[in-house]
């Protein structure tokens, strides 16, 4: 009773916190225009040296080419640092650091997926904290000092990444995955071009998108959502119920891309003030232990916890039914929070999105539960709490 109390009573005051101290806002260009504009203005400010943080696949895929032709049009001269992980190693930031050392870097570009981003913030924040490590760095506010102009252009939709304020890492020794949160890790701009999400393979689409819709839903419906997050997630929920599947069965709908873009961006403005919940606190132990991707761990637990959840959260869910229009037919309160639920599952259902993960273990289920928990303590303002043996039986539902 007394570590609720305590949880509920640090919560509120991260809420009082997010109220009044303004947040930083990236600036945000759309489409090539919206690309060579970003361009023209960082060489205009003098930041012609920069460190491109990507992956081999967008490399050899050329996902990443529109981008440099862009900085090559203005004359700008880059390092690529393409060795980033599907889930970023502190190896991968080190790499990539001594690459903006040696390469007298000004500033940094992340041009992918939240792995990529979450790996350049941590470039830039070492950049600026030479003498703390990454582990260092773990928590709230460790850094506290401007970082490099670091410019985000995401090619999926659905970390949000390009908007936040937090950073996760993996640390393959001890198989954790932990984030690094601080205000100084915000980007500058953020640059949404739907045409460098066209070639996603239609799984990354829809496993990126839901991870999106989580956290458009669990920043909503916790104790921490303000009347700005509030409309984000509304924003960002409509955004996507209604645009993912189109994305995902005709990926050249450039329409489509967009309005995942935004709807992922508005999903990062809203859960970086007001926080997640179990179903994250829970897939980054699928991630830390098994590699599980992270958007397709959100999707697979997504349901399951809401209906979990129960009661606690069903006016919040018939809000978010209400207006993305999701079923006219339900007129009670229960009845539209059973439809957000049921619109998630045959959405996974639709995408070939399962319903159970192979990888987990029976054996590894403790070592899941206890190291969720602890995560969602005191940092997740959730509707309600769970119990280890609550914990344990929706960790149970992902065994196949």
């Amino acid at each position: 009773m007394l570590i609720t109390l305590f949880s509920r009573l640090y919560q509120f005051g991260l809420k009082l916190f997010v109220l009044f101290f303004p947040f930083p806002k990236p600036k945000l260009y759309q489409g090539n225009e919206g690309l060579q504009d970003w361009a023209k203005t960082i060489k205009d400010k003098g930041e012609t040296k920069l460190l491109v943080v990507t992956d081999e696949t967008l490399v050899n895929l050329g996902v990443i080419n529109p981008v440099i032709k862009a900085l090559e049009a203005e004359q700008i001269r880059y390092s690529t640092f393409s060795q980033v992980q599907p889930n970023p190693t502190i190896a991968n930031v080190e790499q990539g650091l001594v690459q903006y050392h040696n390469n007298q870097c000004q500033a940094i570009v992340a041009i992918g997926g939240g792995s990529v981003m979450d790996c350049a913030k941590l470039i830039g924040a070492r950049a600026v904290k030479p003498k703390k490590s990454v582990k260092q760095l773990k928590g709230l506010f460790k850094i506290l000092k401007k970082l490099p102009p670091l410019y985000a252009i995401p090619t999926t939709a659905g970390t949000g990444s390009e908007t936040t304020i937090v950073a996760v890492i993996s640390d393959p020794e001890v198989q954790q995955k932990y984030a690094v949160t601080d205000l100084v890790l915000a980007p500058k701009a953020a640059i949404l071009v739907p045409e460098l999400t066209t070639r996603l393979p239609a799984h990354i689409t829809s496993t990126t998108g839901m991870d999106a819709l989580t956290h458009a839903i669990e920043s909503y419906i916790g104790n921490n959502a303000t009347p700005f997050t509030k409309k984000r997630s509304l924003e960002a929920c409509k955004l996507i119920f209604g645009n993912l599947r189109l994305a995902y069965n005709h990926g050249e709908n450039s329409q489509a891309r967009l309005a995942m873009l935004l709807g992922s961006f508005y999903a990062g403005e809203a859960f970086t003030r007001a926080s997640v919940g179990y179903v994250h606190a829970i897939a980054h132990q699928l991630g830390a232990i098994y590699n599980t991707p992270h958007g397709l761990a959100n999707a697979v637990l997504l349901p399951k916890i809401l209906r979990w959840y129960g009661q606690s959260c069903q006016k919040k869910l018939a809000e978010i039914a209400d207006h993305c229009g999701l079923d006219q037919h339900a007129t009670t309160v229960p009845e539209k929070g059973q439809v957000v639920i049921d619109t998630i599952e045959a959405m996974n259902r639709d995408m070939a999105i399962p319903n159970q993960l192979t990888e987990v273990k029976n054996q590894d289920i403790d070592k899941i539960v206890d190291a969720a928990l602890k995560e969602a303590q005191l940092d997740y303002p959730v509707p309600r709490f769970m119990e280890k043996a609550d914990c344990r039986s929706v960790v149970e539902q992902l065994l196949a």
